[in-house]
């Protein structure tokens, strides 16, 4: 006997150290996990959303443990004078079937809600009611933390889950549509039809700063959801502040956040889409290289995952570069310019480009042309630093 409470402790049960327990849970059932939670239920409030194209296969095999919305007939977007429809199948996953998963999936004593966290060691966890939990191993998963060590802007949305009185008449996800008054960024309402009387609406900015104007936001949903028609019961709602991360001293920011000999995971560790704020592909992907790797202690364990996130640093300069043009060379109210520009591109470019694997050819074929910004606004964009990532005074 070990004497532990576990052979590994997750703080944090939002998706990444959701997706973590899982997958340990399916490929090594053998090792003891416990997933410490703050909250009363894994997940929170959220809705993450994906493109079939993103996973491997065995990250879609992971995902098909939860009940998700699929559309395999594809998505459209819409931008002013130009709209179109792809057919890259969508998914999307909200944090109450997260949360359903979970508990069906996961042996009874990996989750314990009501958990916050006040200490973390590579071999316990210190709980506010101060009680401890003692593991092999450790990882933090506990979501993104603002640092001055990271640059960019900030993905700001508000969204609303409906019941209409009568079907909607919408077949397939809008992922954009900007066809709508661009507002102090780039502006566009998110349209999800989860069911035939049912929807997903959010509106979505990207902006200079974190503030989220609640009252604001929901007056603007009011009017787009009463210019389509779509009147009825709302079941829940959402709001999200998400970085947009454009440049920065990734090592600086290792080292702010580093508790020795404890993994980080998650946005925390610097896993996500620089660009577009995505972050299931790279939860899905991190919790299965844990899995392959769950004998290791602690140490080593964090010393990897670090490594990773180097790696995955380094493999994403090129959308963080283009961040930086977006909100240094574009004008707020002119952003949605360059996504127009981007979705005339091929279809398969496309999904490359939101799972973060761009060819060099990718790159350059998205670069070519008529830019969509002015040159030189794009040139001083790239040798100026946008604003670090801190909350709003």
């Amino acid at each position: 006997m070990s004497g532990r409470d576990c052979d590994i402790a997750i703080v944090g049960g939002g998706l990444a150290g959701g997706l973590i327990a899982l997958a340990l849970a399916r490929l090594r059932p053998e090792v003891t996990v416990r997933v410490l939670e703050a909250g009363t239920a894994p997940g929170g409030n959220h809705r993450w959303s994906w493109f079939a194209s993103d996973l491997s296969p065995a990250g879609s095999e992971l995902m098909q443990a939860f009940r998700q919305a699929r559309w395999d007939a594809g998505y459209e977007v819409r931008f002013p004078g130009f709209a179109r429809r792809l057919a890259t199948p969508y998914r999307s996953l909200a944090s109450t079937d997260f949360a359903e998963g979970l508990k069906r999936l996961l042996p009874p004593a990996a989750l314990q809600t009501g958990a916050p966290a006040q200490a973390l060691a590579p071999d316990a966890v210190t709980l506010a009611s101060g009680e401890w939990v003692t593991a092999r191993a450790v990882i933090d998963c506990r979501g993104f933390a603002p640092s001055p060590h990271l640059s960019g802007g900030w993905q700001v949305f508000m969204g609303r889950h409906l019941r209409t009185p009568s079907p909607h008449g919408i077949d397939r996800p809008v992922i954009m549509d900007a066809a709508v008054e661009q507002l102090g960024g780039y502006r566009f309402v998110y349209v999800l039809p989860l069911a035939a009387s049912e929807l997903f609406v959010e509106d979505t900015y990207y902006q200079d700063t974190p503030l989220l104007d609640r009252s604001a936001l929901s007056a603007r949903l009011d009017r787009y959801c009463a210019a389509n028609g779509w009147d009825g019961t709302l079941l829940g709602s959402e709001t999200g502040v998400l970085p947009v991360v454009t440049g920065g001293d990734f090592a600086a920011f290792q080292r702010a956040q580093r508790i020795e000999g404890v993994a980080v995971a998650g946005v925390r560790g610097g896993f996500g889409h620089p660009l577009t704020s995505y972050t299931l592909p790279f939860a899905v992907e991190t919790a299965l290289a844990i899995a392959a790797e769950a004998d290791l202690p602690g140490p080593q364990l964090a010393a990897m995952l670090e490594a990773l996130a180097r790696r995955h640093w380094s493999d994403t300069r090129f959308y963080r570069r283009l961040g930086a043009m977006l909100f240094g060379a574009a004008h707020p109210e002119a952003r949605w310019r360059v996504f127009a520009r981007f979705y005339r591109l091929p279809e398969p470019l496309i999904e490359r480009f939101y799972a973060g694997r761009s060819t060099l050819a990718d790159r350059a074929r998205i670069l070519c042309g008529r830019p969509p910004v002015p040159i030189s606004r794009a040139i001083g964009a790239l040798t100026t630093s946008q604003p670090p990532l801190l909350e709003a005074a």
